[in-house]
């Protein structure tokens, strides 16, 4: 049976992400770090549809506890063969009000975190000579977003450590793609007014606001055979706010 990393499981996106990978036939392994309780519900969730879905906690920060993961999993069942970055915080401020704990943290979460999985998956994949990364950044990482210097730095360098790791593994029969979603309803949203909600939905093309699910169908395609000859692809998922 085919096997899924998803980084950040617990949160909306990385909830539907799981969801829709284990309805292809993964099994799929997420981690999380805080919210245990929607972990755990998940996991619950999903194995009583029938699905393989296993939650682990795990600091992706910590290069240690992603090596520990990765081996466990590998001992346990043999083989990964996709691997989705998602794990993610935001920070909205001015770029001079942003403290260099906050910058670190936005950092080593976005770009670290991402380091940390993908250098203990890719021997194993590299091994096989198959295998995929999916990366989540941002269209605030294609475009800049004001009051998010921060996150927009560290989603643009998802974005070009896609396209450096994509030319080079393409050799050994891995591929990885990023995909950028625009504004999503999640929870990063919680703080926006009904006002700020309309704004966004007006400037989207499509005039509506991205679901999680929009974002989990575009990691199910590139996981997907449909897909064996897409690498190094930014994948904008935005109704259009970004072209």
């Amino acid at each position: 049976m085919k096997t899924a990393i998803v980084t950040g499981g617990s949160g909306g996106i990385g909830q539907s992400i799981v969801k829709e990978l284990a309805c292809d036939g993964f099994t799929v392994f997420f981690t999380y770090l805080k919210n245990e309780s929607a972990a755990l519900h998940l996991e619950k969730e999903e194995k009583n549809k029938g699905n393989n879905v296993i939650s682990h906690r795990c600091d992706i920060r910590d290069f240690s506890q992603c090596k520990t993961l990765v081996y466990n999993i590998i001992s346990d069942f043999g083989r990964i063969d996709l691997l989705v970055n998602n794990a993610g915080i935001s920070l909205s401020k001015l770029f001079t009000d942003t403290s260099l704990r906050e910058w670190n943290d936005i950092i080593n979460t976005h770009i670290n975190g991402c380091y940390n999985m993908t250098e203990n998956v890719l021997p194993h994949m590299l091994s096989r000579k198959q295998g995929s990364v999916i990366n989540i950044s941002s269209m605030w990482g294609e475009t800049g977003a004001s009051m998010e210097v921060a996150y927009s730095t560290a989603k643009a360098g998802i974005i070009g450590f896609t396209k450096a790791l994509a030319k080079e593994t393409a050799p050994s029969g891995i591929r990885v793609n990023a995909i950028c979603p625009g504004v999503i309803s999640t929870d990063m949203l919680k703080d926006y007014t009904d006002d700020d909600i309309k704004d966004l939905e007006a400037q989207t093309p499509l005039k509506r606001l991205g679901t999680p699910e929009d974002i989990a169908f575009s990691v199910s395609f590139l996981a997907s055979k449909k897909a064996d000859f897409i690498t190094g692809q930014i994948i904008g998922v935005n109704g259009g706010f970004h072209i």
